[in-house]
């Protein structure tokens, strides 16, 4: 028997295969945003005002210490520039260990793995952070307190960088998670310990040695310093390596797909 020529080329059935996925992801977000905010009260406007709240209050605790400015920043950019992209990276780390426990009843579907559970949980932290970061920046200018971004590519760059980091983490956390429940239990603490060493409140231009180099060992201080400079366009870093960072994110998502790989034959669906 002769064999009839594909119907499809292969090009065509991988950019099905992708727009299938897409879709399978943003049907994955809609119910994210309606699991989480719901339809009641202010419903998805949670998305913006929750780490808009804890933003603000940390600025306000800087406000009562007293005078706050790192080489021309003001207060209200550099804690935007710190802590609410901050914010993305404690999420989505936090919400990994139930990813899998959470969703469990979805990976019924052939079409939804654990990775497009967690991705669709990460996209929509990327997206809650860049509109919490846009709000809270108009909001200081209007007050005079701070700017929007003013290289905003370099920011976003920087932005990307720690979600693709938080997001290889989140892909072992979770696997680790189904073996063990311990994991949930020290991924919490474990995200309020790194924030003193995250470079979230910190200036790796203006650390003394040895604490600078022994803190840029933690890749998130590249990606903030990244952040930085694109938040403050007088802020230029000596100390950023994107190299660094990058070979973290890529030796992460590895290990972090051949984990969720090796979990997924161990998930029991009922």
């Amino acid at each position: 028997m002769t064999e009839h020529p594909s119907r499809y080329s292969e090009t065509g059935k991988l950019l099905y295969g992708l727009s299938v996925q897409m879709r399978v992801i943003g049907a994955l977000i809609v119910r994210e945003l309606h699991t989480r905010f719901g339809r009641d009260n202010i419903g998805f406007f949670w998305l913006i005002v929750e780490p808009a709240m804890l933003t603000i209050g940390v600025s306000i605790l800087h406000i009562s210490s007293g005078p706050f400015m790192h080489h021309g920043m003001p207060t209200g950019s550099f804690i935007i520039s710190g802590y609410t992209c901050f914010i993305l990276f404690r999420s989505i780390v936090n919400r990994a260990s139930d990813a899998i426990e959470s969703n469990r009843t979805l990976l019924y579907h052939r079409m939804i793995t654990i990775f497009d559970v967690l991705l669709a949980r990460g996209v929509l932290e990327l997206g809650s952070t860049i509109l919490a970061v846009v709000v809270l920046s108009t909001v200081m200018q209007s007050i005079d307190y701070g700017f929007l971004p003013q290289r905003p590519l370099l920011m976003l760059t920087g932005l990307f960088m720690l979600f693709w980091f938080a997001f290889g983490l989140s892909m072992v956390i979770a696997a680790a998670s189904e073996k063990s429940t311990m994991v949930e239990r020290l991924v919490h603490p474990a995200t309020y310990l790194c924030l003193p060493i995250s470079g979230a409140f910190t200036i790796q231009q203006t650390m003394p040695d040895p604490f600078r180099w022994y803190m840029s060992w933690w890749p998130t201080t590249e990606a903030f310093e990244l952040i930085r400079e694109g938040q403050f366009q007088d802020y230029t870093s000596d100390y950023t390596f994107p190299v660094y960072i990058l070979g973290w994110c890529l030796i992460l998502s590895v290990v972090g797909l051949m984990y969720l790989r090796a979990v997924r034959k161990d998930v029991h669906l009922g």
